[in-house]
């Protein structure tokens, strides 16, 4: 595992120090996912792996149950709290409200959402990432490579945690090449495959040659349409190094560690040292970055992966700073690389 430093924003003093014990002397911890389901290959996925990997190293049980619906949310929350767990895991802002609920009736079971806001509670914490930073070295990328000067970019539901991928995208695109037009579409779902082939085969006939998709499992659609293209085509996966997936046609992923962050959750609590609040996950820490592009670094110019390495470098040390919404990126002007 690798190691991450994470800044932590508290919303208040007060901390839970103790962890809860079941009888049988192991911690259990669980995650609820989101409609996606583990088999994204993508966000949900990355939490259940997190909670395996935590599983193994750090002797505790672990579970996980699959929302179907958004009305599964509470009701797969207070299962686990029900069953005594010491920790949940909500996987996606659109389970804020269902946490807001459940939370306050189980003090004694701890909640983690990631991606979204905890309630101000003592037993809640929010897990967040500065995705901008990632997907600015992936617009850069793309950029860099692209034979058309025309990209792509389909998100899932245009929400601002979606807009933070878009905008950091653009950006690192604007910075490389500043002729490289982004062609833009939404899914407005997370579970749609069938979607994104057509929303990616689209802008494939729109001119883009590359595109990045942040949509969940319509994702994987997205991965197919270059598949089906073929060479010269490429897709950007999200959350998970999903490079694999089409080898040669993802060019590569922007990877949100969510593992990590569960892992050091789990840890907390292990060791009695949960605290509630916020914890922030970037390129700094390891939180976000690209994939080592394993099938597809030989398509890519020597200077541009110089280029892409200068930029990472330069968000770290705060030379730079990635837009994550609209009016951050209208005022961004493009350093000198």
């Amino acid at each position: 595992m690798i190691g991450v430093v994470v800044a932590c924003v508290l919303s208040f003093s007060g901390c839970a120090k103790q962890a809860a014990v079941q009888q049988n002397g192991k911690i259990k911890a669980a995650v609820v996912t989101d409609v996606g389901g583990i088999g994204d290959m993508s966000f949900n996925a990355m939490a259940w792996s997190g909670l395996q990997r935590a599983g193994k190293e750090l002797g505790i049980d672990v579970k996980f149950l699959e929302s179907r619906e958004q009305s599964d949310y509470a009701a797969n929350l207070t299962r686990f709290a029900e069953q005594g767990y010491d920790l949940v895991f909500a996987v996606g802002f659109l389970m804020e409200d269902a946490v807001k609920e459940v939370a306050p009736k189980y003090p004694k079971t701890k909640f983690a959402i990631i991606d979204g806001n905890a309630p101000y509670l003592p037993n809640t914490l929010s897990l967040k990432f500065r995705e901008n930073e990632g997907s600015f070295l992936a617009g850069a990328l793309a950029a860099s490579v692209s034979k058309t000067h025309e990209i792509g970019f389909i998100g899932g539901m245009e929400v601002d945690l979606i807009k933070k991928f878009e905008c950091g995208y653009k950006a690192g695109a604007m910075t490389a090449d500043p002729k490289t037009k982004v062609i833009v579409a939404y899914t407005g779902k997370w579970d749609d495959p069938g979607k994104g082939t057509e929303l990616a085969m689209a802008q494939f006939g729109q001119g883009a040659d590359i595109i990045m998709h942040a949509s969940g499992s319509c994702g994987l659609g997205v991965i197919k349409a270059a598949q089906t293209k073929g060479k010269g085509y490429y897709a950007i996966g999200v959350d998970a190094d999903q490079d694999h997936i089409a080898k040669g046609r993802v060019l590569t992923s922007m990877m949100k560690r969510v593992d990590n962050a569960v892992v050091m959750t789990c840890e907390t609590v292990v060791k009695g040292k949960f605290k509630p609040g916020e914890m922030a996950f970037g390129l700094k820490d390891g939180g976000v970055g690209l994939s080592p592009m394993t099938y597809t670094k030989q398509d890519v110019p020597p200077q541009a992966l110089a280029e892409i390495e200068k930029l990472r470098q330069m968000i770290i040390s705060g030379e730079l700073k990635a837009p994550s919404t609209v009016n951050e990126l209208k005022a961004f002007r493009a350093p000198g690389i």
